[in-house]
């Protein structure tokens, strides 16, 4: 575990860093940004400015999460000290930022095979699952390879009433009631849910089930350093207090005035200048298989946060910025063509890492073949930093808007100064945005459709309004 992140010089040198360069007319001409632009946006950066201070107490709990979590911490821990040799696997349940964040932070920290290794390789802590869908093959074959008797699993939904979350929930309940008795079946489900609303937090209560707690004004995709991310990191033996001490120094740093030293704001605001220039697409790229699904559970927060119908004095706008993922260098070989030639609707944001966790040479042979040849005596680390900054420079030849995130290297440290610094540019893009960051009524619209087909209490209404939909023609059906 990483346990430096009290010492300055260290924290100093782990220190994540933005390079946007490759956004500005000096570099990539016509289509990118003047620093008199920025300038002239001076009054409204201010204004956005005043809104996140102002707000901060209100709609942005989560921006205390680093420093007000000191319990919940030691009740996790101790909680994982109890049970992780009690159980060969970790099952979490949910959907939206209550899986895509646990997976980014496993798939960021532990082995990127974690499941694959022996139990004492992986240091006596669980194997790691999350059930995030409702295609019924994946949870079949999920029994398929875990035992039960052996399993643990976490529930994880604020309302209680996620279908999907609830749905798989009462399939395992049952199956785990069955098969192990009902008072023994408690001890293989931990809850993690809103304290004292939902349906999730009564069920818990009636059966005795562990429970952690999330925040009340803490929004799903705002919550992975809470419990709903704590929690499954710390079953896999991630240091949680790593993750926070990350996190508290981006919150340092997002604090600063000047907009050329605040990493979050300058990356919310280079985005909503570059949607002023029609770049409604934000690709994230990382060049390390360990930050995969930060890109993932990134393109959440951004969308569902940004994509707006409707602004703050309830105009119209249809805003929003299409994040896309992909992985250097993998994706150079399937979308780079698309991003150096295609249209002029891309922002690129490339994810590096100074320093990998493994450093893997090349041997010398094949001198004889020139196109390979040149590779024998260099490392796979070399080529991966290679390639990344020569696709750097051709999207940025192309005249493409680019920046660049860098993490010293892939820890708890670096990866919760991560996480926060892209809630807070989500943050501060929906003030210069002037929309609501926080609701999502384009999802509660399908949310709703689904309760009214299946004929839930309450939503009769919504359910006469699908009845009236219109019939679909057959001349528009092939098949």
């Amino acid at each position: 575990m990483i346990k430096n992140y009290a010492d300055p010089q260290w924290k100093n040198d782990m220190k994540i860093r933005l390079d946007f360069n490759n956004m500005m007319t000096d570099f990539i001409g016509e289509q990118g940004i003047k620093e008199q632009d920025i300038q002239d946006l001076s009054s409204k950066i201010e204004i956005a400015k005043r809104a996140m201070q102002e707000t901060r107490e209100t709609t942005m709990a989560w921006r205390d999460l680093p420093y007000n979590q000191k319990e919940v911490v030691a009740d996790i821990v101790s909680y994982v000290a109890e049970v992780k040799d009690q159980f060969d696997s970790f099952v979490v349940l949910g959907i939206g930022g209550s899986a895509l964040g646990p997976m980014a932070v496993q798939q960021a920290i532990r082995h990127p095979l974690y499941n694959e290794l022996s139990k004492e390789k992986r240091n006596g802590y669980p194997k790691f699952y999350v059930a995030d869908n409702v295609d019924p093959e994946k949870l079949v074959s999920l029994f398929d390879i875990v035992d039960l008797d052996k399993t643990l699993v976490n529930v994880i939904t604020k309302s209680g009433s996620t279908s999907e979350t609830m749905s798989q929930f009462m399939i395992i309940k049952e199956v785990l009631e069955n098969k192990l008795g009902k008072e023994a079946a408690k001890k293989h489900i931990v809850c993690t849910t809103d304290q004292e609303k939902g349906n999730l937090i009564k069920i818990a209560k009636e059966e005795g089930y562990k429970t952690f707690y999330i925040p009340s004004a803490v929004g799903g995709r705002f919550s992975e350093l809470t419990p709903v991310g704590l929690l499954p990191a710390a079953m896999t033996g991630i240091d949680i207090e790593g993750l926070l001490a990350g996190a508290a120094l981006m919150d340092e740093m997002c604090q600063v005035d000047d907009i050329y030293q605040n990493p979050a704001f300058m990356y919310a605001l280079l985005h909503y200048m570059g949607m002023q220039k029609g770049k409604n697409i934000t690709v994230m790229m990382p060049y390390a298989d360990a930050l995969k699904y930060m890109a993932d559970w990134f393109a959440q927060l951004w969308a569902e946060s940004l994509g707006k119908k409707f602004d703050r004095q309830g105009k119209e706008v249809f805003v929003g910025q299409t994040p896309v993922r992909a992985l250097g260098a993998t994706d150079q070989h399937s979308q780079v063509q698309l991003y150096a030639e295609g249209p002029f609707d891309k922002i690129i944001v490339f994810v590096g890492v100074d320093r990998y966790r493994a450093n893997l040479q090349i041997p010398k042979i094949y001198g004889d073949v020139p196109s390979l040849g040149f590779l024998g005596g260099t490392t796979q680390n070399q080529l991966i930093a290679v390639e990344q900054m020569a696709t750097e420079y051709a999207v940025m030849k192309a005249g493409k808007m680019n920046m660049t995130l860098t993490l010293p290297e892939v820890n708890e440290f670096t990866m919760g100064q991560a996480l926060y610094l892209f809630e807070v540019a989500t943050a501060f893009a929906g003030e210069l945005m002037d929309i609501n960051a926080f609701d999502q009524p384009g999802v509660e619209e399908g949310k709703d459709a689904t309760y009214a087909m299946f004929g839930r209490p309450g939503y009769e209404e919504k359910r006469a309004e699908l009845d009236a939909r219109p019939s679909k023609k057959d001349k528009y059906m092939i098949g």
